[in-house]
C-alpha cells in the first residue's frame, strides 16, 4: 500500500505563488523506483496533469515556466513549485505515484493518488 498526502494549498492573488508538497508513506514505496505526478481537476473540468517526474521533469504546456516539479527520495516527498498564478489555476491539485510505465500524462498511469489540496486563485 501506498499512501500520499498533499498540503500547501490555499487561496492567493493572481501573479502570487505557492508550494505544494506531497509525502508518500507505505511498505511497498520506495521512492526512487516511483514515478510522481500532480494533476489538477477544476469543477466541471476533467483532471488533466500538470507536472511529472522520474529521472527527470515534464510540465503540461500551460505551466511551463511557471510551475516546477522536484523531489526528494531522502524524504519520500515531492513538492511542486507554482508561480505567476492565475485565476485558471484554481482547482484541487492531486498528488499520484506508480512505477514509471504509460505515459506521465495519463491519470491511468498512476495507480495511487492522494485526497488533494485545494489552491483558489483570485482577486
Amino acid at each position: 500500500q501506498v499512501q500520499l498526502v498533499e498540503s500547501g494549498g490555499g487561496s492567493v492573488e493572481p501573479g502570487g505563488s505557492l508550494r505544494l508538497t506531497c509525502v508518500a508513506s507505505g511498505s511497498t514505496f520506495r521512492s526512487e523506483t516511483y514515478r510522481m505526478g500532480w494533476f489538477r481537476q477544476a469543477p466541471g473540468k476533467q483532471r488533466e496533469a500538470v507536472a511529472g517526474m522520474y529521472t527527470s521533469p515534464a510540465y503540461a504546456g500551460v505551466v511551463k515556466g511557471r510551475f516546477t516539479i522536484s523531489r526528494d527520495n531522502a524524504k519520500n516527498t515531492v513538492y511542486l513549485e507554482m508561480n505567476r498564478l492565475q485565476p485558471e489555476d484554481t482547482a484541487m491539485y492531486y498528488c499520484a505515484a506508480d512505477l514509471p510505465r504509460g505515459l506521465w500524462h495519463r491519470a491511468e498511469s498512476y495507480g495511487h493518488w492522494g485526497q488533494g489540496t485545494q489552491v483558489t486563485v483570485s482577486s
